[in-house]
């Protein structure tokens, strides 16, 4: 089973409580008290949406945190990839991964092509559609045929004009 952890969960969740009311400041334990995510949690994850670049804070007794960009510009991609690293579906697809059935894989090009398309997917849906309630994700998967050209006699300039 493919399943996110928690933190990243509490992650798109805080994220996305933040985006909802992009103009406004954040308190950590504002954040905690509306989400129902224990204080010690948020201040983690925030932590770690900082690192990334996700998220500002502003210091001060009207400070808070806010989104380093527009929400319509962050990709649920990125917020996985901060808690999770970037996404392998399977070994061969890690960064620094070599499957010890390499050499004898038949898959491993076909699973590089799946990961590509998981990858693209999350791309595509940005933290702004994640505030909308009805959003519903439409993804076009197309399955490429290559076509090998068939023994021809070669044509000339003149022909292929």
């Amino acid at each position: 089973m493919l399943r996110l952890t928690k933190l990243t969960d509490y992650g798109i969740l805080l994220l996305t409580h933040i985006a909802a009311d992009d103009a406004r400041l954040f308190a950590s334990n504002d954040l905690s008290n509306a989400t129902h995510i224990p204080s010690p949690t948020v201040s983690k994850v925030l932590q770690a949406l900082l690192g990334a670049g996700l998220l500002e804070s502003i210091r001060g007794a009207k400070g808070g945190y806010r989104l380093s960009r527009p929400a319509a510009e962050v990709s649920v991609r990125e917020i996985i990839d901060c808690f999770e690293g970037h996404i392998a579906l399977t070994e061969c697809n890690l960064d620094d991964g070599e499957c010890e059935q390499l050499a004898f894989c038949a898959t491993q090009d076909n699973w590089k092509r799946i990961n590509g398309a998981v990858r693209d997917a999350l791309d595509s849906i940005s933290l702004q559609d994640m505030t909308e309630k009805d959003f519903m994700p439409v993804f076009s998967m197309k399955k490429v045929v290559s076509i090998t050209p068939v023994d021809s006699p070669s044509m000339t300039n003149s022909e292929a004009s």
